[in-house]
This record gives C-alpha cells, sequence and structure tokens, in this order.
C-alpha cells in the first residue's frame, strides 16, 4: 500500500472509531466537514516519508498512525483558526468553514475532538510496538502544547507585540518538526536528526503561506485571501517584501533538502519530495528558480 493510501486508511480508522449509534451525528458530520476532503497531507507524507528512509521495515503502521494523527490536530487548528474569535474565516478548502456549516458551538467541539482523537489514534496504532509509544506521544504532544507547540503560536496573537519567530515555530513549524521527528521515532530511529529538516520546512512553509495569502485570491486559496492584512498578523511579506519573502523560501528549501541526514537510504527520495511540495506552495504566476 502507498504512503497516501495508508495515510487515509488511518485518518478513516480514526473517524470511525469517533462514530457509533450513541455518538451525536451532528458532531460527527462537523468532524467529517473539517477533514475530508483533506489538503495536500503534507505533514503526515513528510512523516512516511522520513520513517521510509530510516528503515527498510515494512511496517508503518505506527508512522501512518502518527502522521495521522499530526494532520488531525493540523484539521483541528484549521477549525479553531477560523472561528470567529480568530480569523472569522468563512471558507477552507474551498467549502464553508465548520463554525459556518454547523455552527460556532460544533466547530468548538469538533475541534477538541479532533485533538482527542489524534492521540487515540496513536495509541490505536502502536500494537506490536509499544516500547515506540512514549516516544512518539511525547514528540506529538509537545508539537500542541502551551510552550511550544501550536496553542503557544495561535496565543500570540493575543499578544500586545509579537515574537515573529516564536510565532511562526510554533504556530507553524512545530507540527512539521514533529511529523519528521515522529517519523524517525516509530521505527525505532533517532529522532534528533530530523529536527533541523522540520523546522526548515516549516519556516518556508510558513513563508509560502504569507505569499500565497498575499498574491492569491480566494477562489485560487480556496479560503479567504488577504487574510494577514485583514487581521493586521506578522507577515514575510510584510517585513521582507514580496521579492524579500521568496529569497527567503528559496533558501529555506535548499537548507531543508540539505538538512536531509546523507547516511539514510531515502535520501534522494526525501529531497525530491522537499522540493516537489515548494513547486506545489509557490503561486505559479511567480518565477523563483530554486522553487
Amino acid at each position: 500500500m502507498n504512503a497516501d493510501a495508508l495515510i487515509e486508511r488511518a485518518i478513516e480508522r480514526a473517524v470511525v472509531a469517533s462514530e457509533g449509534p450513541n455518538a451525536p451525528p451532528k458532531l460527527g458530520a462537523a468532524i467529517r466537514h473539517a477533514v475530508f476532503p483533506g489538503g495536500a497531507r503534507v505533514r503526515p507524507q513528510l512523516c512516511l516519508a522520513v520513517a521510509q528512509a530510516c528503515s527498510q521495515n515494512d511496517d508503518l503502521l505506527l508512522a501512518a498512525g502518527a502522521g495521522a494523527a499530526i494532520e488531525l490536530l493540523h484539521c483541528a487548528s484549521l477549525v479553531h483558526d477560523d472561528l470567529p474569535c480568530f480569523d472569522a474565516a468563512d471558507l477552507r478548502r474551498g467549502k464553508a468553514s465548520v463554525h459556518v456549516a454547523y455552527g460556532e458551538p460544533l466547530a468548538v467541539l469538533a475541534g477538541d475532538a479532533l485533538i482527542v482523537m489524534a492521540f487515540e489514534t496513536i495509541v490505536r496504532e502502536c500494537i506490536g510496538q509499544p516500547d515506540r509509544l512514549s516516544k512518539v506521544m511525547d514528540i506529538v504532544g509537545r508539537s500542541v502544547g502551551a510552550r511550544d507547540g501550536i496553542v503557544a503560536g495561535q496565543a500570540w496573537e493575543s499578544e500586545p507585540e509579537i515574537d515573529l519567530s516564536a510565532y511562526h515555530r510554533q504556530k507553524t513549524g512545530a507540527l512539521f518538526v514533529a511529523a519528521a521527528t515522529a517519523g524517525a521515532a516509530a521505527m525505532g530511529a533517532d529522532d534528533a536528526p530530523w529536527g533541523p529538516l522540520g523546522e526548515r520546512l516549516g519556516e518556508a512553509y510558513q513563508i509560502a503561506d504569507d505569499i500565497r495569502d498575499f498574491v492569491m485570491d480566494e477562489a485560487a486559496l480556496g479560503k479567504p485571501a488577504g487574510q494577514d492584512a485583514v487581521n493586521a498578523r506578522p507577515n514575510a511579506v510584510d517585513s521582507l517584501g514580496l521579492d524579500g519573502a521568496l529569497e527567503q523560501l528559496e533558501a529555506l528549501v535548499n537548507d531543508a533538502a540539505d538538512a536531509v541526514p546523507e547516511d539514510c537510504a531515502g535520501a534522494d527520495a526525501l529531497r525530491a519530495l522537499v522540493y516537489a511540495q515548494a513547486q506545489r506552495l509557490t503561486p505559479k504566476h511567480i518565477n523563483s528558480a530554486a522553487v
């Protein structure tokens, strides 16, 4: 089974496990609305790519579970980001955001449920590899925490002064670091060498997102455009200019490719994934040789 199929199967299992005769049907529908159809599944793809680069073992269940958990956490963050108390966004992935489709109470609860489901997923998928559970749980847990995770990243928007580096590192980068390091840990490999890859990719993704928000319209993005300006959020285009942001993106993509450990079996395939994602994220009408 290929990586995409493994990821979707693990996500589907997680969602199905939250459903049942005693479960509120509208909550279940809101959860499915948040998760399917998915985006590019960049984070779980990275998790599985690192897992495959670390080991020739075909047992990728825990890695797929970790990747699925990280994707569920990402979906939860999007549901909450779109709420009126944050971005007040009515559109996500080309369709109505969860709070528009199901109301604010169910959107809050769907986001909460997705967070819980993420950790249930890791536990369920670790069958046969219990010795790796605590490490993977620790990695994923820290990526959403109030000190260095996406909760901290979101909270910076409520501070009178924003630490831009911490804001980007926590709100966007944390889940990329978790994806890379959890992929290694799920295979019993040392996760430490993989942190820099996740960090550089997370930074690149954030800058690419800032560029897209600046130059693309709502129809192309599948979500409201110009939100950084509307919400007065710090962003790369505002601080560096469009040309400077593009140069920074190019440098980060190259740094991410260089951060792939040379001694791993799948180094070339992983670097190809880095460049493919960079191409996907960069608006087609913007020319940048390295991306």
